[in-house]
């Protein structure tokens, strides 16, 4: 049995953040893995417990959403410390990509086998993100979504404010340079996807992996709200490459200049603007898997 000595950071804002975890616990102990059990409702604490502990342990487990790991990414990093994931938000993207089981007592077993994958992350202006960077109606998007909406919706929320927030949509002109090759392009919505899913379970791609070293960016026209409710499902399921009304490429560099500044998001939270200078960082982070 591995002895390992592992930081819990339970995030009791999260969606499931109030979850009972005696039985998933039980369950690492079982493994031999020793708890320093601690809580990080906000990214400043959470990055601060992580450097506070990263000498005194062999491994970080996270309870939380995408955006809890998006804090805790960078420290990670630095630190060269496996994860560790409990999901217990309302989207669970990651989890999703990696095929982390969402019931906590499953999540545990996994952390327990010990089995680790070595991930690749996306960086934008220096800020990491593990699913995707997103401009236009992304951005719109993680505006609109609120906490309440997430509480009162869960994974229905996030339709339910793409809907809304294609409403109001703008668009806006956007010069777009994949390893070196640039593309003039007229936008609603462009996204950069490291992994698989993101959004509430949309695929950046269908055949994207977290580990093959490239990026899949994909631009969207500007379309009326009923075009975009009929390319919804093609979009959803990442099988968007042969639509007129998508441009779609695939790369290691990526540089996004706007007419004007717009805000980008990384996993579905606000941290930087355009221009957004975007790269992948290959086998950044070990992650432990099914």
């Amino acid at each position: 049995m591995s002895q390992r000595r592992a930081l819990l950071l339970i995030n009791r804002k999260s969606r499931q953040g109030d979850t009972d975890l005696q039985a998933a616990l039980c369950v690492l102990k079982a493994q031999g893995i020793e708890l320093i059990e601690e809580y990080g409702d906000s990214a400043g604490q959470v990055a601060a417990l992580i450097e506070r502990h990263g000498d005194a342990v062999d491994c970080v487990i996270i309870g939380g959403g995408d955006g809890t790991l998006n804090c805790a990414v960078r420290s990670l990093v630095e630190a060269d410390l496996p994860l560790g994931i409990l999901p217990m938000g309302t989207a669970n993207d990651l989890a999703r990509t990696l095929g982390i089981p969402i019931d906590l007592v499953k999540a545990c077993e996994v952390i327990g086998a010990g089995k680790l994958l070595r991930i690749d992350l996306g960086r934008v202006n220096g800020q990491y993100f593990f699913n995707a960077a997103s401009i236009g109606l992304g951005a719109q998007v993680t505006r609109q979504l609120t906490s309440e909406v997430k509480s009162r919706w869960g994974v229905l929320g996030y339709a339910r404010t793409v809907y809304d927030a294609a409403k109001i949509a703008r668009t806006f002109s956007a010069t777009i340079t994949c390893d070196g090759r640039s593309e003039h392009v007229r936008s609603m919505q462009i996204a950069v996807g490291n992994g698989r899913f993101y959004g509430g379970g949309m695929n950046i791609s269908h055949d994207a992996a977290i580990d093959d070293q490239r990026l899949d960016l994909y631009s969207l026209k500007p379309l009326s709200l009923w075009q975009l409710i009929k390319l919804a499902p093609a979009l959803r399921a990442g099988r968007h490459r042969d639509l007129e009304s998508v441009l779609v490429l695939r790369c290691r560099e990526i540089e996004v200049h706007t007419d004007k500044p717009k805000s980008v998001t990384t996993d579905g939270e606000l941290t930087t603007r355009t221009p957004a200078y975007i790269k992948v960082v290959p086998q950044a982070l070990s992650v432990y898997v099914p």
